[in-house]
């Protein structure tokens, strides 16, 4: 469905009748004006009827159909193409979602098609409508404006996952056990799904950082310089963060395998002070008529204190080896 349809002109939205937010309609742009239209979820005989007002390439509304196409930029003509994937954090799951926008960027209008429940750009249009000095460069100020939201929700999640790893690695080394085996590899995956978005988009920003587009000029490729310092950030992030996980996942095996040795000296010692008295119990069970303590009155005194006296021994001697 379309949920908004604008001309601006000079770096203001024009007022325009209403049936152009309902309609695939375009409008006759004069020079200094441009066309933006937001879409959500749109069908695909709204995709064609998009197409065949604008003109757009049938190889890229093919795209623009289809969800988890790469982060890519394509040119058609004079059309651009962008793909873009969003990332929404969901804090109740400790998940990663993704959602995706596809923009069409001509010389005199945008189309912003977003798929699933991610970045939501109506905040966006607002930002960049009060912001008339950068809407005042056309299409490509809306591109800017975009990428700009897309690049702040991943900080958001690069943010958040931060903070999961932390605790991850404060939960690894507290005193108390713990399986975090299970949750370290649910963060890699999720790691994974931010990776698939931030790394594949680096290229097509660095092209718009550096007005390599056939369109963007220089003063409006210094927007884009701000958007690739912060998707490099969080690109970083996202390389700390897994590898602080992989290390993460070392040090818990590792607790684990000392915890384990743990428990194997105490099974150890606890079975010692059980052999022993055993020992000694089976010694004097033996069926010998010359044994010296069978006579004597106090024989089976002294081998119970015999007892006593080994595991007593022996209780000591792992206390203080911190076996027991």
């Amino acid at each position: 469905m379309i949920v908004d349809n604008a001309l601006y002109r000079g770096g203001a939205r024009v007022t325009v009748p209403d049936e152009g937010l309902h309609r695939h309609h375009r409008y006759s742009c004069a020079p200094g004006e441009f066309q933006w239209i937001g879409v959500h979820d749109p069908s695909a005989e709204e995709l064609h009827r998009l197409a065949d007002a604008f003109e757009l390439h049938p190889l890229a509304i093919e795209d623009a159909g289809e969800e988890h196409q790469r982060p890519k930029i394509e040119q058609y003509g004079d059309v651009l193409f962008v793909v873009l994937k969003t990332l929404r954090y969901i804090d109740d799951l400790d998940a990663v979602e993704t959602g995706e926008i596809n923009m069409f960027v001509g010389p005199d209008f945008v189309i912003t098609i977003r798929h699933g429940d991610g970045t939501d750009l109506r905040s966006a249009r607002a930002d960049l409508e009060r912001r008339a000095g950068v809407l005042n460069h056309g299409p490509f100020a809306v591109m800017y404006a975009v990428c700009d939201r897309v690049v702040d929700e991943y900080e958001y999640v690069g943010s958040e996952l931060e903070t999961d790893v932390a605790e991850v690695e404060e939960s690894i080394f507290a005193p108390t056990r713990s399986n975090d085996s299970e949750r370290i590899y649910a963060l890699k995956r999720e790691l994974a799904e931010v990776r698939r978005a931030v790394l594949p988009l680096r290229e097509p920003i660095r092209r718009f950082a550096s007005a390599s587009i056939e369109g963007l000029t220089e003063d409006k490729a210094t927007y884009f310089r701000d958007v690739a310092d912060h998707l490099h950030r969080v690109y970083e992030v996202v390389d700390t963060l897994d590898t602080l996980l992989s290390n993460a996942f070392q040090a818990y095996v590792a607790q684990i395998q000392v915890q384990q040795n743990e428990d194997m000296r105490k099974i150890s010692a606890g079975a010692a002070l059980v052999v022993v008295p055993t020992l000694i119990a089976g010694v004097y069970g033996m069926n010998f008529d010359q044994m010296p303590e069978l006579a004597w009155r106090y024989g089976y005194a002294y081998a119970l204190g015999f007892m006593v006296i080994t595991a007593s021994l022996l209780f000591v001697l792992f206390k203080r080896s911190n076996w027991l």
